[in-house]
């Protein structure tokens, strides 16, 4: 299976499915049904389960009283029949500084023909009940001690917390969300009315399950982030006050780049939560800027408005040079960045944007407002 490198978490198949249930035949079934409509879906190049992998296997149904008469039992059969066939470690030779094993077994030929494979003989025990029958050298076909059939069999019964479950697979083509796949495919099933039995239920997998595994990994670490964000930017600015207004720049950030997304259509899936959080980091970067220039203004820090508006405009060069060349170095991601790399690029690159006029316009106005409050409680 040829398939392009892939970003976000890795996953077996883009789209999968999984059905359980206590039933191979009817798991099988409900797998049949949902493949069929699952190819029918537009860029789904390849379809699988793993209960349609039907393997042919050789079944003996041995002659209890044939068996007796030559002194053997099942298990006995069963060891001569796999020497015969899988071989017997009969010593080993030197090539070179290896040493490799010598495995002693009947020809592939034998081996790969049914009627080749009921004609192996087999050699009787010395038990008294065929002393009158055999001779010490004579030996028994197996055709005369047990019948062989060809049977089809699963070749895997595959199990998820010891239920039995039938995964269904989807591989698509390069450059297509899976996430649209998915969709499409859940919704042709609800039209269709593919419904399950009593006793049987599913759960989607593939890359939505591991991209909501690793989101969950993620915000783990949104506390630890916050308290360590928090902490730097306390004692950088030397004011709860200054890093409460940090962090409602961050919450606007976040905003902004789902409105980018929305704005240009993207859909919001792993590499956009990347991008989004990476956001955070970048766009505050300004914000953080312009108010310490405030904090670091005599006049400014207290709240003075004309000192306030000098510092802006001070401020204001840098801060928009900064964003331009920030959201320039996207480009490229989002002109050659195939369907994958666009959304990460736009969240970031539209936040940015927008945080610029946060930080030039509202991290003031919260400053003097908080400014005049504090000022306003001493009087």
């Amino acid at each position: 299976m040829i398939r392009q490198l892939e970003q976000g978490p890795p996953f077996d198949a883009p789209v999968e499915m999984r059905i359980y249930g206590p039933n191979l035949n009817r798991l099988q079934e409900l797998g049949q049904q949902a493949r069929s409509i699952l190819i029918q879906i537009p860029n789904v190049t390849h379809t699988r389960d793993t209960l349609s992998e039907i393997r042919p296997q050789l079944q003996l149904q041995v002659n209890e009283e044939e068996v007796r008469l030559a002194g053997l039992d099942h298990a006995t059969v069963s060891q001569q029949l796999e020497t015969l066939l899988e071989g017997k470690l009969g010593g080993s030779i030197i090539e070179d500084t290896e040493e490799l094993p010598v495995r002693v077994r009947v020809s592939n030929a034998q081996r790969g023909n049914i009627s080749q494979i009921t004609s192996l003989d087999l050699q009787p025990t010395g038990s008294s009940l065929n002393k009158n029958r055999f001779s010490a050298t004579d030996t028994i076909p197996l055709s005369a001690l047990a019948k062989v059939e060809l049977k089809p069999e699963f070749s895997l019964i595959k199990r998820r917390n010891g239920r039995r479950v039938n995964l269904i697979q989807g591989f698509i083509a390069a450059g297509v969300l899976p996430s649209g796949v998915l969709q499409e495919w859940q919704q042709k099933l609800n039209d269709s009315n593919f419904e399950l039995p009593s006793g049987y239920w599913l759960e989607v997998a593939g890359e939505s399950e591991k991209q909501g595994e690793t989101e969950a990994n993620l915000f783990a670490t949104v506390p630890l982030v916050l308290l360590l964000a928090t902490s730097i930017l306390v004692l950088s600015l030397n004011s709860f006050r200054a890093t409460a207004i940090i962090g409602g720049v961050a919450i606007c950030a976040i905003g902004l780049g789902f409105f980018s997304l929305w704005l240009f259509a993207y859909p919001f899936g792993f590499m956009s939560l990347i991008g989004t959080f990476g956001l955070v980091g970048v766009a505050i970067n300004d914000s953080v800027v312009v108010l310490a220039a405030i904090l670091e203004d005599p006049k400014a820090s207290t709240g003075n408005r004309r000192a306030m508006r000098q510092v802006v405009m001070a401020s204001t060069r840098h801060v928009v040079a900064t964003t331009l060349t920030t959201m320039i170095g996207f480009v490229p991601l989002l002109v050659q960045g195939g369907l994958f790399w666009p959304p990460l690029a736009i969240a970031i690159a539209g936040g940015v944007g927008g945080s610029t006029l946060v930080a030039l316009y509202l991290v003031p106005c919260s400053y003097l407002l908080i400014a005049n409050f504090g000022r306003s409680n001493k009087e």
